[in-house]
Order: structure tokens, then C-alpha cells, then sequence
């Protein structure tokens, strides 16, 4: 039940939005900043802030995180990011995601999340105690995929209510049910085991439960990536569902996602969803303009005098150095140190191209072609195995042995090198010829 609130309500469009923060986040990766558990896998409240930072617009509220907590999950359970020792850095997918259309990876994203095991949604709801006790929750991604087929059976572009949505679900037979049975019910509760337990009549509603894990699922997840619009007001007051409940007068909401009133399909999400087979991007009412942002000068300055938004800073630090906070400079160093880790100079011609008052001087596009003929000089091809031979004959024997010669190749006078993969069948096929390998 939504309480009457003193907030006039305030709607995102989240489709294009969506679109450059997936870049910006990637990027802000690129950086090494970004910190999770290695444990839980979940962001540190420092990475939060910092992904907060670089969204377009800002999260959704300005001192609660959803789509700043949602983007380093939504990466790592899509394999764009990984982590090692604790940082969140960007894998090659997630490089060449910077490179593709947003939109395609977005959709890849929310099928790949459905599919996740990665983080159950109900655990964001903190104030419903006893989540972590044996046997209280069911499995999270069937009850996910339940939340799923609700948003694919919106109209697209239709604005639905969360309490006429929360109806739908039931009559559809669609119960994201969160606990296994009526034991667990009582293991949850609000400020007290006994007093504030779930487990009786009429205080366990559908909306308190399967609807504060459907308000995650789609504000947190559905909304970042930007498959909904949504409209929404303060959390605080926003749902009166869990008053009457022991312990619910102490609280201002039960949760972050009460807030969440309606929300609308865009095209975006009629895509993720399989609705369409093409994308159609909806009109930018105010689109932003790339063009200007920066003059590239034949020095190899890129200079920004009015500023940049974080995600294009973030960009520009990654392939050039900074002479000030509105001036970078490109060298033959800085390019190569960012393909050394990683970047593509696809991703920094793109942009230039479209952001730069004038054309590309032409001491700049040389820098650059130069660059990109140097990148593909040396590549690493993976790990092998040297095997050692005892002597020049038995190398030039196993080289010439009908099984052997395919799976290895010969380095210098007695060493032969061997992918692993083929390590198993070479050492079957060399002591079929009598040379076990030690």
C-alpha cells in the first residue's frame, strides 16, 4: 500500500543515460580504483561513491546508492570486470564493450543477470532481519526470472503503477516468493526475532515480501541498465505496508526501492526483453551535444575549456597525459602505455572525432596511425611447454614423427615448445614412440 507523499514525483528516462554510463563505469575500471570484496564481491562504500560520481546525472537519490552499488555487480556477473587483488579492472570483453554499441551489451547484461547467482536483491532489503539463517530464502534466480517475464509482459511505453504491477504478477501467477515455507517466515523479522517476526497473520504481505524483491529487482537493476523509465519520490514515507508490523513504527521505510511508484518499458528495454529484434532509440529531449567539447591542436594538446564531463575525463587520462585540469597532451608513450594496458585507440579516435571543434590536425592522426601500426608487432600468444630434448637427434626424430610433428613446434637445437592443451596428447603420442615424458 503507498502511503500519500509531500515529494512531488520525479521521472528518469534511463535509456540513454544508461548508455553512457555503462562507458563510464568501464573506463573508471580501467583505472584500478574500483574495489570489491573478494569474499562478496560487492563494492567497498569508497568505490560506490566513486561510481556515483561518474553517472550520468548522478545515482538515483543523492545519498543512497542503487545504480552506484548495482554497476560493479551488473559488470562482474556479465564478465566485463573482474577482479584481481581486490580491484575491479575491465576484462577483454569489457574493453571491447567500450568499443561496440551500448545498447547491445546492455541487453546482453540483464539476460546475463537473470541468469546470476552473483547477489540475491532481497539482501539489499536490510531491514527484514534473519536472511542469513539456514533454509529461510529460496533459490534467487528462479525467483529473478519471475521478476523478468513481469517486465517483458509490460506494454512498451506505457507507464504502470508498482501497485498495478504488483497485481498483474499475482493474477499472472508470477510470486517471486522469497521464503521456502511458513517455518522460515518465522526466522524473518523486523527489530526483534520474537516480537517483530513475519511468521504471523497478516504480517507478511505480498507487497513487504515478493514486492520489496521485485522494487529491487527492477529499481536497482532494471532502471541502471536502463531498460525502464521509472518514477518515483523519497523512500521515507513512500509505503505504509509494514506499519503495523512490531518494530515498523520505527522506521521511516523498510526500504531504499519504497520510493519506486511507476515505471515505463522504453525501447531499450523492449529490446532486452525480445519484444523488438531492432533498437530504436527513443527522442533525446535535450540530447547533449559532443561536438566542441574539446579542441585537439597540432601540438598534440587536447584542450577542454569549459570542462568535461567525468566519463570523458576518465577517457582522456587513459591515453594522454595531464598538463592541467583542461589541457592533455598525446605522446607516442602515452598511447602505447595505454594499449599496454589494454585500451583500444579505437575508443580514443571515436571520441575524438566526435567531440573535437575541428577536424584532427594531421601531426595528430599520424601520431595515432604510427601507433596502431606498432601495436600489432608483438603479440603475446600464450603459455607453452619446453620440453627438452636429450640431444639434436631426438628433437629432429619426434619432429618427424607423423603423431608428434602437429602439436609441437621446434625452437633451436633440442627444445620443442607445446600448447597446454596439447600436453596430454603429445606425452601419450612420445611414449608410444618409446620416450616417456619425465
Amino acid at each position: 500500500m503507498t502511503q500519500g507523499h509531500t515529494d512531488a514525483p520525479q521521472v528518469r528516462c534511463t535509456e540513454h543515460e544508461a548508455q553512457a554510463n555503462l562507458l563510464a563505469v568501464l573506463r573508471l575500471c580501467a583505472t584500478g580504483k574500483p574495489r570489491c570484496s573478494e569474499k562478496t564481491r560487492r563494492p567497498g562504500t569508497a568505490t560506490v561513491a566513486a561510481v556515483g560520481e561518474v553517472l550520468d546525472g548522478g545515482d538515483f537519490y543523492p545519498h543512497e546508492a542503487i545504480a552506484g552499488f548495482a554497476w560493479p555487480m551488473l559488470l562482474q556477473a556479465g564478465g566485463l570486470s573482474e577482479l584481481t587483488g581486490g580491484r575491479l579492472t575491465p576484462t577483454v570483453r569489457g574493453r571491447a564493450a567500450l568499443t561496440r554499441p551500448p545498447h547491445l551489451t546492455l541487453a546482453q547484461l540483464w539476460q546475463r543477470w537473470l541468469n546470476s547467482s552473483l547477489l540475491d536483491e532481497f539482501s539489499r532489503v536490510e531491514e527484514i532481519k534473519g536472511q542469513r539463517a539456514a533454509n529461510v530464502l529460496t533459490a534467487v534466480k528462479p525467483r529473478r526470472k519471475l521478476v523478468g517475464q513481469a517486465l517483458a509482459g509490460l506494454a512498451p511505453g506505457a507507464w504502470t503503477s508498482v501497485d498495478g504491477l504488483f497485481t498483474d504478477m499475482r493474477a499472472a501467477g508470477l510470486d517471486p516468493a522469497v521464503h521456502r515455507n511458513e517455518r522460515a517466515l518465522w526466522k524473518l523479522y523486523l527489530e526483534d526475532p520474537q516480537y517483530g517476526s513475519l511468521g504471523y497473520d497478516g504480517h507478511h504481505g505480498w507487497s513487504l515480501l515478493q514486492g520489496r524483491y521485485t522494487l529491487a529487482v527492477l529499481f536497482e537493476y532494471a532502471a541502471t541498465l536502463g531498460l525502464i523509465d521509472v518514477e518515483y519520490v523519497p523512500a521515507p514515507g513512500a509505503r505504509d505496508d509494514y506499519r503495523h508490523n512490531w518494530g515498523g513504527d520505527y522506521l521511516d521505510r523498510l526500504s531504499r526501492y519504497d520510493g519506486l511508484a511507476a515505471v515505463r518499458l522504453n525501447p531499450l528495454g523492449a529490446y532486452a526483453v525480445g519484444l523488438t529484434s531492432d533498437y530504436t532509440p527513443a527522442p533525446i529531449a535535450a540530447p547533449a551535444v559532443l561536438k566542441g567539447r574539446v579542441t585537439v591542436l597540432a601540438n598534440f594538446d587536447v584542450v577542454a575549456l569549459d570542462g568535461l564531463p567525468s566519463a570523458d575525463t576518465l577517457l582522456l587520462d587513459g591515453f594522454a597525459d595531464r598538463k592541467s585540469d583542461r589541457v592533455w597532451t598525446l605522446t607516442t608513450a602515452s598511447l602505447l602505455n595505454a594499449l599496454d594496458r589494454g585500451h583500444a585507440l579505437d575508443e580514443l579516435r571515436g571520441y575524438l572525432e566526435q567531440a573535437a571543434t575541428y577536424p584532427l590536425p594531421q601531426t595528430v592522426s599520424t601520431l595515432l596511425d604510427d601507433t596502431v601500426r606498432r601495436a600489432g608487432r608483438l603479440r603475446d600468444t600464450g603459455q607453452i611447454h619446453l620440453i627438452e630434448c636429450a640431444d639434436e637427434a631426438l628433437a629432429a626424430l619426434i619432429v618427424s614423427d607423423r603423431r608428434l610433428r602437429a602439436m609441437c613446434t621446434r625452437l633451436g637445437e633440442r627444445h620443442l615448445a607445446v600448447s597446454p592443451d596439447l600436453l596430454p596428447r603429445f606425452r601419450k603420442a612420445a611414449l608410444a614412440l618409446g620416450y616417456p615424458l619425465a
